[in-house]
């Protein structure tokens, strides 16, 4: 039977993009599905502010009059300014294991790039690094936590077969937070503290700790603005991701690292695994997808670790102990045994080399591909 492609324009074609791989996944044990209120609002040019510098179309694939298959392709032109390259990003890429379904996906987005002038294709990547990036190709025997993607197995061979190349790699460790924090780390930290006039940063209220949320995103701008497909978030962007997903932090899993100035510097921000919840939720916060939230965030079984960054200039300084170290002591007290580090490049030494000192191992690797198309 015949593939057609369908570009998504209506809104109620919207929600059938997002609402596939409810169907695809419905089976899968380790998929955790998105809040679809979030999805959509993160697709829709009218609310999310990326598309103040972003251009974005999504195409069904149907194989007859069932939908088989989803493609986003987004031209970020504040990326494409500051890499130098006239990039198309693919996203929310999803297929059943039809080479025919991924073929044709594959091939309209890249036609649109094509007539937009551009010479590459490369993904899975978002509009911004706060939406979830990167193939799975390692770890599908995990659960993953809820700001990552999950793909079947196969997924790698359609990108591989249709010419797309690895460009970079995202590893995420299973840490063991059993052990208390090395005395030797905690004077190392002491010592830090002191010599620079470092503090820790308490806070008595979540009200209080998001009045110093804009700070948080302006470090993690200028921490992350030499990795790999970064570009700063604007202040809207930040206005918004702080609206959407600061309204769950627990202060207790939260560090910030100010100087003695109490200008942030660094940044450590976990919290209790929401996966199995965002399971029992099915995509729907209302009517009682929010319990199964809140009873999670009292589980005491498994630590998402989230964002963290440190000031450049700050970064060889030790400040990242600090807060990990406290993040640590956090877990030690709640009873966590165990906790799953943020995706973090593999070209990144710095931050793989933070977890040196701790039990750990290679829970799951993604991976962004890119193909020439000029």
């Amino acid at each position: 039977m015949d593939i057609t492609i369908y570009e998504v324009k209506q809104k109620r074609d919207l929600k059938k993009f997002v609402r596939f791989p409810f169907k695809l996944y419905a089976t899968c044990s380790n998929w955790v599905p998105p809040i679809i209120a979030d999805e959509m609002s993160t697709l829709r040019k009218d609310i999310n502010p990326a598309f103040d510098y972003c251009e974005a179309k999504y195409w069904l694939a149907y194989k007859g009059k069932e939908i088989v298959g989803r493609i986003a392709g987004i031209i970020n032109h504040r990326a494409i300014e500051k890499f130098r390259k006239r990039s198309l990003r693919i996203g929310w890429v999803d297929f059943i294991d039809d080479y025919n379904v991924s073929e044709a996906l594959f091939s309209a987005a890249e036609d649109w790039a094509k007539e937009k002038g551009l010479i590459e294709t490369h993904g899975p990547l978002g509009f911004t690094d706060m939406d979830n990036e990167g193939l799975l190709v390692e770890g599908f025997e995990n659960l993953p936590t809820i700001a990552s993607i999950y793909n079947y197995p196969y997924y790698e061979n359609h990108y591989v077969k249709y010419g797309y190349q690895k460009d970079e790699d995202w590893l995420q460790y299973k840490i063991d937070f059993t052990r208390p924090v090395p005395d030797k780390i905690e004077r190392i930290n002491k010592l830090i503290i002191e010599r620079y006039n470092l503090k820790v940063l308490k806070f008595s209220s979540t009200k209080e700790m998001l009045g110093r949320a804009k700070e948080v995103f302006d470090v993690l701008n200028t921490s992350f603005s030499n990795l790999y497909g970064f570009v700063s978030l604007t202040d809207k962007e930040i206005d918004y991701y702080v609206k959407q997903y600061f309204s769950f932090i627990n202060l207790e899993y939260v560090c910030l690292v100010a100087d003695s100035n109490d200008k942030i510097i660094g940044f450590g921000i976990s919290m209790p695994s929401l996966s199995r919840a965002m399971q029992k939720a099915k995509g729907r916060l209302f009517p009682f997808g929010f319990i199964h939230l809140l009873r999670a965030l009292k589980k005491r079984d498994t630590i998402d670790l989230y964002l963290n960054g440190v000031l450049p200039e700050w970064q060889k300084r030790g400040v990242h102990s600090i807060y990990y170290s406290e993040m640590n002591n956090a877990y030690l007290r709640n009873k966590i045994p165990v906790g799953i580090t943020n995706p973090q490049l593999e070209s990144n030494a710095g931050a793989i080399l933070a977890w040196r000192d701790y039990n750990k191992e290679l829970y799951f690797r993604r991976r962004a591909y890119s193909k020439s198309i000029g």
